[in-house]
C-alpha cells in the first residue's frame, strides 16, 4: 500500500509538471503566412529613385514612428513594405516630387531573444528563414541538462502576446522570445 501510494505521489508531480503545456494557438502558426509587418526595432531601407539624398536607412524608433527627410514623422508599426512605400510616395507627391517611386525593404529585422538552458543566453540577430533551432545554434547549442525536443515561444502579434510549445525545427518570426527548458530525467 505504501509503495503504491508513493507511486502515485511521483505520477502526480510529474503530470503536475506537464499542466504548463500550452499548445500554440492556430493563430501562431497562421502568422508565418503573412505578410511581415514593420515593429519598432525594425531598421527599413528606404530608396527614392532619382533621390539619393533621400535614399537612407532609417530605424523604428519606440512609438513605431520613423523619420524621412522632408516628409518628417511617419507611422510606420503595422505596415507591410509596400504599404510603407505608398505612404512615402503620398507624402512627397503632396508638394515636393512630382512622380516618386519608392522602394522600402526591411534592411535589418529586430533580434530575437534566447532564455534557459542554452550555453549563451541573450538578444540575437534575426535571420530571414531561421528555425528555433538555427537560433539555438547561434546561442551556443544546449547545455547538458536542456530538453532538445521543443521549445516555448512566446509571440506578439496584432498586439496580442501569444506562447506555444513546438517542436525545435519550427521557424521563428523577428522579434519572438525562445525558452528552453529543463529536462526531466
Amino acid at each position: 500500500m505504501k509503495n503504491k501510494l508513493l507511486a502515485l505521489a511521483l505520477c502526480a508531480v510529474v503530470l503536475g509538471g506537464c499542466s504548463g503545456y500550452r499548445q500554440p494557438p492556430e493563430a501562431f502558426h497562421e502568422s508565418l503566412l503573412q505578410p511581415y509587418t514593420f515593429e519598432t526595432s525594425d531598421r527599413v531601407r528606404v530608396t527614392v529613385f532619382g533621390q539619393p539624398e533621400l535614399s537612407n536607412t532609417y530605424s523604428i524608433d519606440q512609438t513605431g514612428n520613423m523619420s524621412v527627410p522632408l516628409i518628417g514623422t511617419l507611422k510606420a508599426k503595422g505596415q507591410t513594405p509596400a504599404q510603407l512605400a505608398n505612404t512615402i510616395e503620398a507624402k512627397l507627391r503632396n508638394g515636393f516630387i512630382r512622380e516618386p517611386d519608392v522602394s522600402v525593404e526591411v534592411a535589418e529585422y529586430r533580434p530575437i531573444f534566447i532564455m534557459g538552458e542554452v550555453r549563451n543566453a541573450g538578444q540575437y540577430a534575426y535571420i530571414a528563414g531561421m528555425t528555433a533551432q538555427n537560433a539555438i545554434a547561434t546561442a551556443g547549442g544546449f547545455t547538458a541538462r536542456a530538453n532538445q525536443l521543443d521549445v516555448d515561444i512566446t509571440r506578439q502579434m496584432n498586439g496580442e502576446i501569444l506562447q506555444g510549445r513546438v517542436p525545435i525545427t519550427d521557424p521563428l518570426k523577428p522579434g519572438d522570445t525562445l525558452y528552453i527548458r529543463e529536462r526531466l530525467f
